[in-house]
């Protein structure tokens, strides 16, 4: 019994040098999870099931509509193009007006190269999140510090995989019908397909079905004459425009970050960046679009930087091939498509 029990503290005393080791090579990494889990658990506690809302007689109208739209997309996202059921957007959560969350993306200064951080289960990863304001800036000034292009962006929605139930967030209910269902669509394709240090081909093929899939569900639900279809068309239109312009000038930086002297002062290269981006930008209002004939002007005050032509990348590069594939192999049907591609890359 005496041996047994010293035996049993050997091996306690084992776990716990392990559980020391990984807390002092992998404090960062635990304390970050930790936190994340307690921001997102507190939003999941604090939802409340979609039910209650729909029979609050003080809840507006025109938000039930909203609620009962998304419970339609999802239905259709699941029985139609053959998305994974889950419990998510079952609950909603009230952000009171604010944000919840904040995304750090970072570049480097003279390539168009992403910082990544390293996580269990989903591997390398192009971007952080926080569900704290501060940290998210503080994080932000450090890499603004070793030399990085920053930006910092509230996504309007988030899928947790599966590991958690997510909400329907109360921002999401002032969006057009077509700009919801993109929306929900998209981050379902998460909880159905995600590949493991493939963030760029996650987010372009969630953006592929989000928008394909809005496509199909408004024509199914309204009509392709309706003001709705109509609308997000329309929009989706501009969009592209914007995203083609974006992903040629990101594409044109290459070709000048490559033709820099390495030994140029930084002063010098600075220079030659800032002018090929302004040069990007100011082009932006020879684009023929219909909701905004001036485009650059949201630039007026700072050009953007590095980290934000790596967005575009990271979700709309592949968008060509993915057409080009649904189209060609699978005759323009979305399902069969979904279903062929979850075959081929299994779920983490």
């Amino acid at each position: 019994m005496a041996q047994t029990r010293k035996i049993f503290k050997r091996i306690l005393a084992g776990l716990g040098l392990v559980i020391v080791v990984l807390l002092v090579i992998y404090g960062d990494l635990v304390l970050y999870g930790l936190r994340q889990g307690y921001g997102q658990l507190n939003i999941i506690w604090n939802a409340r099931p979609v039910e209650e809302f729909m029979q609050d007689p003080n809840f507006p109208d025109s938000l039930k509509a909203r609620l009962r739209l998304i419970d339609e997309v999802r239905r259709y996202a699941v029985d139609s193009l053959g998305l994974k059921d889950t419990e998510n957007y079952k609950t909603l959560y009230d952000q009171k007006g604010k944000e919840v969350m904040w995304v750090v993306l970072a570049s480097e200064a003279f390539k168009l190269a992403p910082k990544e951080w390293k996580f269990p289960i989903l591997g390398s990863v192009p971007y952080k999140g926080f569900f704290n304001e501060k940290r998210a800036f503080a994080l932000k000034r450090a890499l603004e510090e070793e030399g990085y292009d920053v930006i910092v962006r509230n996504p309007g929605g988030w899928s947790t995989l599966g590991w958690f139930t997510d909400p329907i967030l109360s921002k999401m209910l002032s969006r057009s019908e077509g700009d919801l269902a993109n929306l929900i669509i998209h981050e379902m394709s998460h909880a159905t397909i995600f590949v493991k240090d493939s963030i760029d081909f996650n987010e372009n093929l969630a953006t592929f079905i989000g928008d394909r899939g809005a496509e199909q569900f408004l024509i199914h639900k309204y009509g392709v004459t309706s003001p709705q279809y109509t609308e997000y068309i329309d929009e989706d239109r501009d969009y592209l425009q914007y995203v083609d312009h974006m992903l040629r000038g990101a594409a044109m930086l290459d070709s000048v970050y490559s033709a820099l002297d390495p030994q140029a002062p930084k002063a010098a290269k600075l220079r030659i960046k800032e002018a090929a981006i302004r040069r990007i930008i100011t082009n932006l209002d020879t684009l023929s679009l219909r909701l905004n004939k001036n485009p650059a002007q949201r630039f007026k005050d700072k050009l953007p930087n590095n980290a934000y032509f790596m967005n575009f990348r990271q979700y709309q590069s592949k968008q060509t091939d993915f057409m080009r594939e649904w189209k060609e192999d699978f005759g323009g049907n979305l399902r069969a498509y979904i279903a062929h591609l979850s075959e081929v890359y299994p779920f983490l």
